[in-house]
């Protein structure tokens, strides 16, 4: 029995002074401390850091495509906003929503913030816009690399949802 009280003595006594101080000691060999440097922030351009491409106005811009010049009537063309609607509702809905951003911009004020060619560009030209207009390109940073497609739109129902964004 005193062996059997001196083995359990002798136990305890190893178990509580393992279960001293967690004191991590340094292993002898290679170590490797990194430090930060300049380079490794990320770069913020003035433009990105106070504008978001999609609130940024740029009523200079025409973009390029097929439409140069687009001259709107004072008076929004009712029957024409109608057919928009329809083919914005039809083709362009999936990426699009009204007063919130989606998988592409929300398109209400866009006539605020772009010209009228711009806009028709875009919807006619977007391979191209995205390829050589500085606009687009950010547009396609800032809506995460999610090009707009290429709905295959004519001038007519290009200019029909374009005249349905007045509308908006």
């Amino acid at each position: 029995m005193k062996q059997l009280i001196k083995t359990a003595a002798f136990l305890l006594a190893l178990i509580l002074m393992s279960c001293g101080g967690k004191e991590e000691k340094k292993k002898d060999g290679f170590s490797v401390t990194r430090q930060k440097t300049e380079t490794e922030k990320p770069a913020i351009t003035p433009d990105a850091e106070v504008t978001k491409a999609s609130e940024r106005v740029d009523l200079d811009n025409k973009g390029v495509g097929p439409v140069a010049s687009l001259t709107l009537n004072p008076e929004i063309d009712q029957a024409m906003a109608a057919t928009g609607k329809e083919v914005y509702d039809q083709m362009c809905l999936a990426c699009h929503r009204i007063g919130k951003k989606f998988i592409g911009p929300a398109p209400d004020g866009i006539l605020e913030r772009r010209t009228p060619e711009w806009v028709m560009n875009m919807i006619l030209n977007p391979e191209q816009m995205v390829k050589e207009d500085q606009l687009a390109k950010d547009l396609l940073v800032e809506f995460n690399g999610s090009p707009m497609a290429n709905q295959g739109l004519t001038e007519e129902q290009a200019r029909a949802v374009l005249e349905y964004f007045r509308t908006l």
